[in-house]
């Protein structure tokens, strides 16, 4: 049987087990899909070993993105961008890096909450890894204007100048999170890890103001503290990250099986496990 898995510290708290098993019934492919729990200092003797046993590939997860792409010798030309790896696919001697992660946050947007980019202004919050691996396919959907907001300045710049030459006819802007003001924004996307702590970004209340979506990377059982703050400073919709985690793991079965498993099923499912739960 084709074995996956996915690897992070910590790890028993994910979902992806069940909504691979859930795409394995539904598409009728057998494989065995699993956690695996890495020591901090051990991820890459891990990913070799699962390899060695006859793994076909991992997902990858916090904290060992950076060291799945050192550790790929081929990515995809969306994990380029990003400097990060989230998927590796093992064929022969290659290890495979790609970030699924933008492709699921705009399949998310686009698909499941109906929310078109094109000519939207895009305001994301964070300049770190989750950043990065959205930039490059939401640019790709047109938005007029993507601006970038971080607690420091200068590390939100670095990714305009990065991006800068695929930015095609969208505007990438940076600023400081606390020197944001608003209304201004169609779609605000938290990327910052401050949900994590149970904490909202620290922007001013007005930037919410008459948004048209505030949308959480992150997910809960409950509503973020991010889109809490949000609501309360006038976004009219909100949502959160489980979308986003269920599209990437679509997309990454679809590297593993070459073929794409239907998702509004199985989110809906998702969802009514954690309200109930």
């Amino acid at each position: 049987m084709d074995r996956y898995a996915v690897i992070g510290n910590p790890i028993a708290h994910s979902k992806s087990p069940s909504i691979h098993a859930a795409f394995a019934r539904q598409t009728g492919e057998v494989l065995e899909y699993a956690a695996c729990l890495a020591p901090l200092d051990g991820f890459v003797a891990s990913v070799l070993a699962f390899r060695s046993e006859g793994g076909r590939g991992m997902n990858v997860t916090v904290p060992f993105k950076l060291e799945a792409f050192a550790l790929a010798n081929r990515h995809s030309p969306r994990a380029k961008a990003a400097g990060a790896v989230n998927t590796l696919a093992f064929r022969g001697d290659e290890i495979f890096g790609d970030n699924t992660d933008g492709a699921g946050l705009v399949r998310d947007l686009t698909h499941n909450l109906g929310v078109g980019l094109r000519g939207q202004r895009v305001l994301l919050l964070g300049a770190g890894g989750a950043a990065r691996g959205v930039i490059l396919p939401l640019m790709a959907e047109g938005p007029a204007a993507l601006t970038i907001a971080n607690r420091g300045v200068d590390k939100a710049r670095g990714l305009c100048e990065q991006f800068e030459p695929a930015a095609g006819e969208t505007r990438l802007a940076a600023a400081a999170l606390a020197d944001l003001s608003g209304p201004g924004y169609d779609i605000i996307i938290n990327a910052t890890a401050a949900s994590l702590a149970n904490e909202a970004p620290a922007v001013p209340t007005e930037v919410y103001s008459n948004c048209a979506l505030a949308y959480d990377m992150m997910y809960a059982r409950g509503e973020t503290a991010f889109m809490r703050a949000a609501r309360a400073g006038g976004a009219r919709r909100c949502a959160d990250g489980l979308g986003m985690l269920v599209e990437q793991a679509a997309e990454s079965f679809l590297l593993w099986r070459g073929i794409r498993p239907r998702t509004t099923e199985i989110l809906a499912e998702l969802r009514r496990q954690m309200s109930s739960g």
